[in-house]
């Protein structure tokens, strides 16, 4: 009785507030409704002067049924662009689907210099029957040729005539690639000298301070694992040319081919000092200085605190 009576108390407030049972529900529709329709209107002024998100949509599954864009189709610079970025197995395998595209010249003359940035051949008025594909496949197989034999790897070339004889042609290939392998090309550099002569005369190491200019050296021409005839040769020749590209300095500094020689090698021994896990006490600044200057009297003291702070800060020369 009591909760009935509630209850019609209850229905009464409800209607005379506007909030009977059946009158919330219809309220409450007709708020969803609203909510909707404002909710799509500020999706269609949001996308209004732009891109219809479901035109999009529509569009792009219409394209992934419909496979891959046709190379073709497209402006013969974009598709040129698009298969630039591509290396030679894919761009062989592109040639399968769009040939004439894949086999353009100029896309094969790309992967060749960037590979190879100089072989004699490109100076040279091509052959009959020459493509820039084929002397991909040529220099590819001549570089493996190298890494398994140097001197077979290099007559293969000169075979081929993509390479003269001649040690400074030789020396501007080995300075210009990066696909030998650099054991391979430390041995030999070891027994061409001549070709050896030619390639250090191919840094330039103006304006460079001398830890970093023996990196770039040692990057091109690595260092031997142990110290020998070999690597004093690399040092000497190193010390020739970099006072040879920087004369004003060496007067400045009054530093002679053999001073640089003697850094070079305090340099090469700090860098062991200082990176080995097998040294415990390592060298300090004020002994290296000491040391340093000791072998080369002439060396200022702070041009030889450089030296230090470089190789602990930046690392190893000849790593």
């Amino acid at each position: 009785m009591g909760q009935g009576l509630w209850r019609v108390a209850r229905n009464q407030q409800l209607q005379h507030q506007g909030y009977s049972e059946q009158g919330y529900l219809t309220r409450e529709h007709g708020r969803r409704i609203a909510t909707n329709n404002l909710s799509n209107a500020s999706h269609r002024k949001q996308t209004q002067g732009g891109i219809d998100i479901y035109h999009l949509l529509k569009t792009r599954k219409s394209k992934e049924q419909e496979g891959f864009i046709n190379l073709e189709m497209l402006p013969p610079e974009l598709s040129f662009t698009i298969l630039s970025y591509l290396n030679a197995t894919d761009l062989c395998l592109a040639s399968c689907v769009w040939q004439d595209l894949a086999n353009d010249e100029l896309l094969w003359q790309g992967l060749c210099k960037s590979t190879w940035g100089h072989c004699s051949i490109y100076n040279k008025n091509p052959p009959l029957g020459f493509s820039f594909r084929k002397l991909y496949m040529q220099l590819d197989e001549g570089s493996l040729t190298f890494n398994a034999n140097p001197d077979e790897g290099v007559n293969y070339f000169m075979s081929k005539g993509i390479l003269d004889d001649s040690p400074k042609e030789i020396a501007k290939f080995i300075f210009c690639t990066r696909t030998l392998n650099w054991k391979k090309l430390r041995i030999y550099l070891d027994e061409r000298r001549d070709v050896l002569d030619d390639l250090v005369t191919l840094h330039n190491f103006r304006n460079q301070f001398l830890p970093n200019a023996l990196r770039e050296f040692f990057r091109h021409i690595h260092a031997p694992e142990e110290r020998g005839e070999y690597l004093e040769t690399l040092i000497t020749k190193f010390s020739h040319r970099f006072c040879a590209c920087n004369p004003d300095l060496m007067r400045e500094l009054g530093l002679s081919p053999d001073a640089v020689y003697v850094l070079c090698y305090s340099l090469i021994l700090l860098s062991i000092d200082l990176t080995s896990p097998h040294v415990k006490n390592k060298m300090s600044k004020r002994e290296f200085i000491r040391n340093t200057r000791r072998a080369a009297q002439n060396i200022s003291e702070d041009f030889v605190g450089h030296l230090y702070d470089n190789i602990y800060l930046i690392g190893h020369v000849a790593a």
